[in-house]
């Protein structure tokens, strides 16, 4: 990315965060779709590696509970919620210990490892994107059963949606398997995700869905773990697989564009959360941050998931401090500087 685009960056981000926050609406829930940047915990309940249930995961919830986000504390999802005066952390639906009632108000499909694309959920063993749909049909009929026909469609229709997924089909699978990449180049292949995404928008307007956020990629070669693997100039962001990321994000405005022209009453939103983070690493000491290029789990340069778990000792003092919390997911303090551009943006949009 050139200087010019980083200045064009923090300009917008600026602007962004410079909006007032969106008020409470009458959204009766928020249902969230995709992989660990919104699984509030679905993994802690599937024969997985994949899983954020153990310390430091979790240190700076309430509680300091490791409810299997991949954090060390809330998601942007759990902030939006917030936002949007409903509880303040949005529930897993595979958490038996939720109840229907509290789940009508929100709930997570999401799974951490999966993707757009069926192969990288099976490379994780965690849960599809076509699962998470099936799952979302079985807690309509739920609440039709607990609220009575009227009222559960009331809160499908009028529910904000959220889709956070599509970087596990990189970084864990495009990039490092040969499988997909001996039949698609990396255009074939990013068409192919965003129709994937197109699809499950589909599906779930098909379903009741009116209101949806859908987030793009972030600068994915900036990732700590991208750093660690860059052989060509070790330590630094992979520019290339950045630049994958804004050409899938490109395509995929084009297919919301195109899909709220198609689908009566449908409105999506696409979310830059591509250019939050990429002002956030560029101007890290303007949001207080002092270490952009290493997690705080760990030693920082790979540690996700289990390893984060074995390394616990070396894990950082202050997450703050740290845009990411491991070698992949960001701390609770990035979610939310992005969580606050949803608020005073994209909710707008689309309420």
């Amino acid at each position: 990315m050139t200087s010019q685009q980083l200045g064009c960056c923090w300009v917008l981000l600026i602007a962004l965060l410079s909006c007032s926050a969106a008020t409470a609406s009458e959204v009766p829930a928020i249902i969230v779709f995709g992989d660990s940047t919104a699984d509030a915990g679905n993994n802690n309940y599937i024969l997985t590696v994949a899983k954020g249930n153990f310390p430091p995961y979790g240190r700076d919830f309430d509680g300091g509970v490791a409810t299997g986000r991949f954090s060390n504390g809330r998601l942007v999802t759990d902030f939006v919620s917030e936002a949007l005066g409903l509880p303040s952390s949005v529930p897993a639906y595979l958490d038996s210990t939720y109840t229907i009632d509290q789940l009508a108000t929100g709930v997570s499909f999401a799974s951490g490892g999966t993707g757009l694309d069926s192969l990288t959920a099976r490379v994780a063993s965690v849960i599809p994107l076509s699962q998470q749909l099936e799952y979302f049909k079985e807690y309509i009929e739920k609440l039709k059963q607990a609220k009575g026909e009227d009222v559960a469609n009331e809160i499908i229709t009028e529910a904000l949606y959220v889709f956070s997924i599509g970087t596990n089909d990189f970084i864990i699978n495009y990039f490092n398997l040969p499988l997909r990449r001996a039949v698609y180049t990396t255009a074939e292949y990013t068409a192919y995700l965003v129709g994937e995404a197109a699809a499950a928008v589909r599906d779930t307007h098909e379903l009741g869905a009116h209101k949806i956020i859908f987030a793009g990629l972030a600068p994915i070669g900036c990732l700590p773990s991208a750093r660690t693997l860059n052989h060509d100039a070790p330590g630094e962001c992979n520019e290339e697989h950045s630049q994958v990321a804004v050409a899938f994000n490109t395509a995929l405005t084009e297919a919301i564009g195109k899909l709220n022209d198609e689908l009566t009453g449908l409105r999506v939103v696409y979310s830059d959360t591509y250019s939050v983070l990429s002002a956030i690493l560029s101007y890290p000491s303007y949001y207080g941050f002092v270490n952009i290029a290493q997690g705080c789990c760990g030693t920082g340069l790979i540690e996700t998931s289990v390893l984060c778990g074995f390394n616990d000792h070396l894990t950082c003092q202050d997450a703050d401090s740290y845009v990411f919390f491991d070698s992949v997911h960001p701390s609770e303090r990035t979610y939310q500087i992005i969580a606050n551009k949803i608020i005073n943006t994209d909710l707008k949009l689309v309420l």
